[in-house]
């Protein structure tokens, strides 16, 4: 699937008027809104399988190894009672979890294809619990997650996930040692982050490992695709 990707630009690019674009493909779904200096990067998924190459034209490519790496140290360096806390679960396959919590095709992930309103609720551990240096390596995370944006809407990204720090939750699933796979989310009332290691499709595991990753940022509660105004039609008249 290389070459099996589209764009496409909805409305003129503008310096006042409303404008985006959206890319997809397999392992990839971005979409671009820009309002005068505002822009957004949500929804977002991207995806990798395998996570890195050793041989080819690409040898020595890595992917999601910042993600990977902070999420990873960030949950090892709480503190027993916020690491029991956060840890939703053990078993990635779900055994541990609440019927239907594991989806055939998205597994762990609750913001991926067909959740476009959606509201989750919180779980994991409250970040208001954390040291400073663990909301500082928190904030480092979701910096990793929306650094693709330019630095104005970056920066101002990153100020609203802080002034939001109290009512934001980081939760686990999965064990935490060096090679084992993992899911975990941030989510508050203005980010939800998911990094989630996935069972093989092109490859043979039937267990989840860590060569294949999803991740998802999606903007909380609705609103980052818009509201289904039709369905919300249907839902609630007799014509």
């Amino acid at each position: 699937g290389e070459w099996s990707y589209n764009f496409c630009l909805f409305g003129q690019p503008s310096l006042s008027e409303p404008w985006g674009w959206q890319l997809w493909g397999h392992h990839l779904a971005i979409s671009c809104l820009v309002i005068g200096g505002q822009m957004v990067l949500t929804p977002c998924f991207v995806g990798a399988e395998i996570c890195y190459a050793d041989e080819g034209p690409y040898k020595g490519v890595t992917l999601f190894q910042d993600e990977e790496r902070l999420g990873l140290d960030l949950f090892n360096a709480l503190a027993p009672r916020d690491q029991s806390a956060a840890r939703v679960g053990f078993d990635l396959a779900g055994s541990d979890l609440p019927e239907g919590r594991v989806h055939f095709a998205d597994y762990l992930t609750l913001g991926g294809a067909h959740q476009d309103n959606r509201i989750v609720p919180m779980e994991g551990a409250r970040v208001d619990r954390f040291s400073a240096a663990q909301r500082s390596a928190l904030l480092d995370l979701v910096n990793a997650y929306v650094g693709a944006l330019p630095d104005g809407p970056r920066h101002a990204k990153m100020e609203d996930v802080e002034r939001h720090l109290a009512d934001t939750h980081f939760c686990w699933i999965g064990g935490n040692g060096p090679n084992d796979p993992f899911y975990f989310r941030v989510q508050s009332p203005v980010v939800f982050i998911e990094f989630d290691h996935h069972p093989g499709l092109f490859l043979t595991n039937d267990t989840p490992k860590k060569f294949h990753v999803h991740t998802v940022v999606r903007s909380p509660n609705g609103n980052d695709y818009g509201k289904d105004i039709l369905r919300q039609h249907y839902a609630n008249s007799d014509d």
